[in-house]
């Protein structure tokens, strides 16, 4: 690895990555398929390399090991690479290439953590990675990462912590970067890398990072985040939104201790009971959310968002007979169409004890979990405002502790209320120029395959780029839908690096 990265910095030195795309002999995509072809077995041998690296945000000293391996990358290949670093944090890696003449700059957002792993649920260790001939659940058996000059699989899986979320855009980027030096071909467009260390444990210093920096990536016209899973279809997929998120815990109270149920039922008021009314109260059974001014704000979809969402491919039936769903919440409405309401979710309910555990008593209070999505327009301090009105609208006198006996003997009932925090929903305009020219370039890589989706169900922290650097961005993810993001035995399909190659290839050459 070693050689190469010397042989790359050595052509890169010498300017032939910033060589005019007239030199080029094929089309950008062509040249990258062709160095594919030619090179596929060493892409897989550098990717197993970085996978190899254990990268859980925790573990320092393994995150560093990843930042370093990644800015020598970015600089062997003609990026002014570093390292940015705050105090007790994973550094970000920060990379940029100028390309002379460029009059735009793509910015892109990769992270290089992974989630922690309980090693018992591996068939691998999830650092050792394994090369199967097909998925797992396919019937797929291991097999010796291929030699130089042996022909690739595409249906091959590879199976490592990070394999698909999110290392995969580094085993495609990269090499498209190689083939752009072998052939002569210069990015359309300066580029700005920004790979951070510590996604998966909530970006706690992703703000920090950012308005620390932002001088340096004002020049951004539009992020690009490599991140997620093409559509469930398997077809390509670019998103120009995500929900936002916030989260309540809501806890009524009976008697000061658990009560006989026998001596005290039908007397003493049961907290189980109370909360299942007020939880009732908040939502009908359609699933439409009953807090008045819950959707008030909600932004209305342009035109071309709504044309993207009538385009989308009919899932639902398929994906209702896999839950096992004889309905769904909001029908006829789509679940594309659902996504884009803020939502109210009973996360969890505790109230006593069930099954065995069950005694006869009146419990002295009650729990529920409330998770509340968020989308454009909507703000997170507000929707909790709404719910905590609706609950005093129900007779609730809220508190913030629990309470005492002065307060349960001045309030025949009392929620506390406990607010977990969250953050907005993000959307990009898909009319945008610099939007557009994106999704005509992720057509040349993806086809008419293409799915456009408005938004996402999930949620990140997309508002600190669209509201906190004012700058579009977009979701363009590259893994299998069943890579098992999160989940033991995470694996990427080979084909889907093809396809990542061949769509970054059109995305750093678009006009």
């Amino acid at each position: 690895m070693a050689g190469l990265l010397a042989a790359v910095a050595a052509v890169a030195a010498a300017g032939i990555l910033a060589a005019p795309a007239s030199l080029a002999a094929q089309s950008p995509v062509e040249a990258v398929r062709a160095y594919r072809e030619a090179h596929g077995a060493e892409i897989l041998a550098e990717y197993r390399e970085l996978l190899a690296l254990p990268n859980v945000a925790s573990d320092s000293a393994g995150v560093w090991r990843n930042a370093e391996y990644l800015r020598d990358r970015l600089d062997g290949l003609g990026f002014a690479a570093e390292l940015l670093t705050l105090p007790g944090t994973p550094p970000v890696v920060f990379g940029q290439l100028r390309v002379p003449g460029a009059t735009r700059t793509l910015a892109l957002y990769v992270h290089y953590d992974g989630q922690p792993v309980d090693t018992a649920g591996w068939t691998h260790g999830p650092w050792e990675p394994t090369l199967y001939t097909r998925s797992m659940e396919a019937g797929g058996e291991p097999r010796p990462f291929p030699e130089p000059g042996e022909a690739v699989d595409p249906e091959w899986r590879i199976y490592a912590r990070s394999a698909g979320d999110d290392k995969a855009p580094f085993a495609a980027l990269f090499p498209v970067l190689d083939a752009f030096r072998d052939e002569g071909i210069a990015p359309t467009s300066n580029l700005l890398v920004f790979l951070e260390g510590e996604e998966e444990a909530g970006s706690p210093r992703l703000g920090e990072y950012l308005a620390r920096h932002r001088g340096r990536l004002d020049e951004a016209d539009i992020w690009l985040f490599l991140d997620g899973p093409v559509h469930p279809t398997g077809r390509p997929l670019i998103t120009f939104g995500v929900r936002g998120v916030t989260a309540l815990s809501v806890t009524v109270y009976g008697p000061t201790r658990p009560l006989h149920s026998g001596h005290y039922g039908n007397w003493a008021p049961v907290p189980g009971m109370m909360l299942s009314r007020l939880l009732a109260s908040m939502k009908d059974e359609t699933g439409r959310v009953l807090v008045d001014g819950f959707y008030d704000t909600v932004e209305p979809l342009g035109a071309e968002e709504r044309a993207a969402l009538d385009a989308l491919p009919d899932t639902d039936p398929e994906l209702m007979r896999e839950l096992g769903l004889a309905r769904t919440e909001g029908a006829p409405e789509s679940l594309a169409e659902r996504l884009l309401l803020p939502s109210l979710t009973v996360k969890g309910l505790a109230s006593g004890n069930v099954g065995p555990l069950t005694r006869n008593v009146i419990p002295a209070e009650a729990t529920a979990e409330l998770g509340i999505r968020l989308v454009e327009g909507t703000d997170p301090d507000h929707l909790e405002d709404l719910v905590e009105a609706h609950i005093r609208a129900q007779g609730y006198h809220i508190v913030r502790d629990d309470p005492d006996l002065e307060s349960r003997l001045a309030h025949p009932r009392i929620a506390k209320v406990e607010r977990q925090g969250g953050y907005p929903a993000a959307r990009t305009d898909m009319s945008l120029p610099v939007v557009r020219s994106v999704v005509a370039a992720a057509r040349q890589g993806a086809g008419d395959e293409l799915v456009l989706v408005p938004t996402l169900g999930g949620s990140l922290p997309l508002y600190l780029f669209t509201d906190g650097l004012g700058k579009p961005a977009v979701i363009v993810p590259i893994a299998n839908a069943d890579d098992n993001q999160h989940a033991p035995d995470e694996n990427i399909r080979v084909g889907n690096l093809w396809y990542g190659m061949e769509l970054f290839a059109a995305l750093l050459a678009m006009e």
